[in-house]
């Protein structure tokens, strides 16, 4: 039987654990895909000069350490490697098993977060302080299980052989499940967040080959959502500013249109190779605010400039591109849902956090994958890599 987007179901044999399957002829090292890994790598170690150049003059910030956040940087990249080989070892099939269970722990951390554990930190009561520092989002790991379990349950009997597309009622059981962690985000309120899940829903729905009339009127509802949420007063003030900045950049240059107006102003001015690594006056000066984690982006394009803005939008155009080809050639619905959400997810978000710095998109609190600091994000991107590793190495041996 022959499944949709051309892979066939019959050869799909379930393989627990990725290391033990793999021979000699053919090992795990051979079967990476190496571009993926390399500019991940590559965004990851421009990210530490970009997060370096903006915190090292921040006193206030780094506790009089002008290392302290390259080498927190640097740490939360080596433990995202070590998630990635984790997951990679584990296999996304092996992973498949337990998904109900990350699922659970997923709600119960993001129910947390509204309880007196949570903390308030730029506005949104998103995140969990640890303590000595740290402290966790759950919301970034909430868009791997949105993944993960709107991808069991839609490829299921797909990839049983049962069925050649996902059917009404298991649509929406998948959009119910991937709406709970949702609701409870947005009530935080984590419009950003809330933002790329809702276009992670929209990419798994599409490559999950459901019907259409389900992605539209998965697009009709996230518009009146939106109304809704709106017209019930939902957001908060400085979400509400932050969208009135967006459509009137004029409107308060010295107010909700600072950040905006700044990073504007540093990009504009690093022409086009930038005035070198640590001599942006805009940076050092510290003119733009959250340089080190949403607007990392404006200190490429002041001190590295077009050529080396342009790089990390070639790197990450190599992850996209390669993503493609995995979920493309995957043989099984599950691991093409899966990327295909990964996908979404790094495309709409490096899209808006870029698009946040040039003034075309409204400033949402979004970190860029791999370049911004922070460590939520940063496991929780190398934990999708290793997603897309392990669908590309447990790729059935053709002949």
């Amino acid at each position: 039987m022959t499944a949709p987007h051309g892979f066939s179901v019959s050869r799909y044999a379930p393989e627990r654990g990725t290391l033990a399957r793999l021979t000699a002829r053919d090992s795990m090292l051979r079967r990476l895909d190496w571009p993926i890994l390399l500019s991940a790598l590559a965004l990851s170690g421009v990210g530490s000069l970009l997060v370096w150049s903006a915190t090292r003059g921040r006193t206030e910030l780094n506790q009089g350490d002008p290392y302290y956040f390259l080498f927190r940087h640097l740490l939360n990249t080596g433990i995202g490697l070590a998630l990635m080989i984790g997951t990679i070892w584990l296999g996304h099939r092996t992973l498949r098993g337990a998904v109900p269970i990350l699922y659970g722990l997923s709600i119960v951390l993001i129910l947390a977060v509204l309880t007196p554990l949570g903390a308030t930190i730029n506005g949104a009561h998103a995140w969990i302080v640890i303590g000595g520092g740290f402290s966790l989002q759950p919301s970034e790991f909430v868009k791997i299980t949105i993944i993960l379990i709107m991808a069991m349950l839609l490829a299921a009997k797909v990839d049983a052989g049962d069925q050649l597309h996902p059917d009404h009622r298991t649509v929406a059981k998948a959009l119910a499940l991937a709406a709970l962690p949702m609701g409870i985000v947005m009530l935080m309120p984590d419009l950003g967040s809330v933002m790329v899940m809702a276009v992670i829903v929209l990419g798994v729905l599409l490559a999950s080959g459901a019907s259409n009339r389900w992605v539209l009127g998965l697009i009709g509802a996230g518009v009146l959502g939106a109304v809704l949420v709106t017209a019930l007063g939902m957001l908060d003030e400085y979400q509400i500013n932050r969208f009135a900045a967006f459509a009137n950049p004029d409107l308060d240059p010295a107010g909700v249109g600072y950040n905006t107006n700044q990073a504007r102003i540093a990009i504009g001015s690093g022409g086009l190779l930038g005035a070198g690594l640590f001599k942006g006056s805009q940076t050092t000066g510290q003119f733009v605010p959250e340089q080190q984690t949403d607007f990392v982006f404006t200190v490429a394009g002041e001190e590295l400039g077009f050529v080396g803005a342009g790089l990390i939008l070639v790197l990450l155009g190599v992850i996209l591109w390669r993503s493609c080809r995995i979920a493309r050639e995957t043989t099984e619905l599950y691991g093409t849902i899966v990327a295909a959400g990964i996908i979404a997810w790094f495309a709409f978000q490096s899209f808006e956090n870029i698009g946040m710095t040039l003034g075309i998109m409204p400033v949402a609190g979004l970190p860029l994958p791999f370049v911004s600091y922070g460590g939520s994000s940063m496991f929780a991107v190398w934990v999708a890599i290793g997603l897309l590793q392990s669908i590309r190495v447990q790729r059935p041996m053709t002949a």
